[in-house]
Formats: structure tokens, C-alpha cells, sequence
């Protein structure tokens, strides 16, 4: 029997590219509210995603829609030259946004690479930009519904999943194919401070999917370990460098090392190692503005007596992840180069 399994209303509603804009679903104050931040070009996309209107996988999506504005722009443009530079300065604004996740500069230099080509051709950009944006949207989320078969034989029957922060379709696909297979399991997540999207994001996507959901607070979950109540820990990873370390949100690291210290397998989820990292030195780590851990939905938690400190990563080192899942299959973070065995160099 086939288990028909909902998909999450922040899955399903993401990123819109329109004829006039681009919409960006507003995660930072979902599930209390469902609005849309407009965005005319480039500029306005890359400001919403260093706002955190949209996390994760999400500025993937956006980026796709601001080169694909700018391609739109680009084409009123009146010398060829001119379209050029244009478009690259709209990546390299892009790109800048947020440099610890390789998601944006990878589609970003493919779509910069569709641009040079239907220049080089002679073409205007906008058709061909949006349905190459369109285009790779649609593979991530082939390669994320690949990871999630691949993940979900490493979840027994009857297992209770911590995840922490928000991990998009990789947490969504994996517990699709665990409910699709009969298995049943529990999940707890992390609020995931400062932001909550534990709390607002990733807990209302897996309720919605039917998965009994519980939430705690970010520093719950070596207690709960110890008593035996969580039996593996999945995330999400921003990055994974070739020597396998597991770049993620702030948080992870102090949960891996917990679970190591009790037992439970750290599985994390990647579409597939950053061939362009390889190591930790590789990664530039986000620090955002302390002030924002003052602050929570809205509203400041702390004293005007005190300042912030908000490294937005953390880096959890190999001898703390069990198993590093991709859409090519499972591998050990010590084997990490496997993933691209028969690939010309």
C-alpha cells in the first residue's frame, strides 16, 4: 500500500517568479502569517535573503529569481558589453549575500553561464535565464527527493529524530520516504534560536506531513539523550568540505558532540560534498550582527546592558557524523571523495 504523504505548505510555496517580480514567502513569520515579500530586482532579492526573509535552501530559489531579473533588466540594456557586466555584477551581489552556503554560488554560475552563452549567441536573456531558473529548481528538488530514499534506510521503525534548525526538502524528503516505506516514527526539533525556525519552520513542515512532532529548547537535547529518547540525529548540512567537516547552523556542533558522547548516529544530509572545499580553512563562516540574539519575533530578550555575539555556522568535525547522505547514496565523511569517483577531472 502506497502512504500518501502531504507536502509542507513552505515546501510547496516557496519562491515565485512572476512577470513582473519575484515573491519570496516570508519565513520569518510563518506558519502566524503567510506573506509575501516582492521583490523588483536583484538588489531587492539579495536584500531579502540578507534579511532572512528566506533560510536554508530557500536562497537558492531566490537567486535563481534574481539573476533572472536581472536578465529581464539586462536585456533594456543597450550594448552587448554592457549586458555582460550587468549580469555579473548581479552575481557577484548575489553571491555575497551569504558565503557560507555554496547553494547560491553554484546556481549562480550556472545561470551566469546560460547568460554567456545566449549572449555569445546573440539572444535576449529573459526567456532563456527563467527557464533555466526554473530548470534548477526543479533539480534540487529531484536530488533532494533522491537523498531522502537514500536517507530514510538509516531510520528504523519506531525511531525518535532530532533535527535541529530548518533543513528544507532534505529533512522533508527523507521523512516522505520513511512514511512512504510503513515506518513509523517520532521527531523532536530544536527551536533553533535566534530565529525559531526549529520551532515555526521545521516542526509545523513535519506535523503537517503526519510525523508526531515535539519541540524543545536548544539545550535539551544531550538530557534527552542520556535518557534514551532520541535514537538518531539528522540535520541538514549548509556545507560538508571534502575532509568532512559538516558546516551547519550554530548548534550543530555542540548536539554532535553529544550525541557522540551517547551513542546516537549523526546522519547528515547534503546533495553532495563541496569539491571546492577541501577543508574547513575552505569555508568562510558567517558572523551576523550580535544584535539579532537580543532579539526574538520581534521583540528584545535581553537588557540594554549587554551585546551580542551571533556566529551564524558552526564546524562539526568527522569523528562526530556517523554517515554523510547525498543524492548519490550514503558515505562515510572519511570517504568523501567516493562521491565523485569516475567524474573527469
Amino acid at each position: 500500500m502506497t502512504v500518501d504523504v502531504p507536502v509542507p505548505t513552505i515546501i510547496s510555496q516557496n519562491v515565485l517568479i512572476e512577470p513582473d517580480a519575484v515573491r519570496i514567502l516570508d519565513r520569518r513569520v510563518f506558519p502566524f502569517e503567510k506573506s509575501w515579500v516582492t521583490c523588483r530586482n536583484h538588489e531587492d532579492v539579495a536584500k531579502a535573503i540578507e534579511d532572512m526573509v528566506t533560510q536554508s535552501s530557500g536562497p537558492l530559489f531566490a537567486a535563481a529569481g534574481g539573476m533572472t531579473l536581472a536578465a529581464r533588466d539586462a536585456d533594456r540594456l543597450s550594448t552587448l558589453e554592457q549586458r555582460r557586466e550587468f549580469m555579473a555584477a548581479a552575481g557577484h551581489r548575489l553571491v555575497n549575500t551569504r558565503k557560507t552556503n555554496n547553494q547560491i554560488r553554484d546556481v549562480v554560475a550556472e545561470l551566469l553561464a546560460v547568460a554567456t552563452a545566449t549572449l555569445d549567441a546573440g539572444e535576449p536573456l529573459a526567456e532563456t535565464v527563467e527557464r533555466a531558473a526554473l530548470a534548477a529548481g526543479d533539480r534540487y528538488l529531484d536530488r533532494s527527493r533522491k537523498l531522502g530514499e537514500h536517507a530514510a534506510e538509516l531510520i528504523p521503525d519506531g525511531a525518535t529524530v532530532l533535527t535541529h534548525c530548518w533543513a528544507e526538502s532534505y529533512i522533508t524528503q527523507t521523512m516522505a520516504a520513511v512514511l512512504r516505506s510503513g515506518k513509523r516514527v517520532d521527531a523532536i526539533c530544536t527551536e533553533t534560536r535566534p530565529y525559531l525556525q526549529g520551532a515555526r519552520l521545521t516542526s509545523e513542515s513535519l506535523a503537517e506531513m503526519g510525523v508526531p512532532t515535539r519541540l524543545i529548547t536548544d539545550g535539551m537535547a544531550a538530557h534527552l539523550m542520556s535518557r534514551g529518547e532520541i535514537t538518531r540525529f539528522v540535520t541538514a548540512a549548509d556545507r560538508i568540505t571534502m575532509d568532512g567537516h559538516v558546516v551547519n547552523k550554530i548548534g550543530t556542533l555542540q548536539i554532535a558532540i553529544s550525541a557522540h558522547a551517547f551513542d546516537v548516529p549523526f546522519v547528515a544530509l547534503v546533495h553532495a560534498p563541496d569539491a571546492q572545499a577541501p577543508s574547513a580553512d575552505d569555508v568562510e563562516m558567517e558572523d551576523r550582527d550580535g544584535d539579532e540574539v537580543l532579539h526574538c519575533l520581534g521583540r528584545r530578550t535581553a537588557s540594554h546592558r549587554v551585546t551580542g555575539i551571533y556566529p551564524a555556522f558552526d564546524i562539526t568535525p568527522p569523528r562526530y557524523v556517523r554517515t554523510v547522505v547525498t543524492d548519490r547514496g550514503r558515505f562515510s565523511p572519511q570517504d568523501l571523495h567516493s562521491y565523485y569517483a569516475g567524474e573527469q577531472a
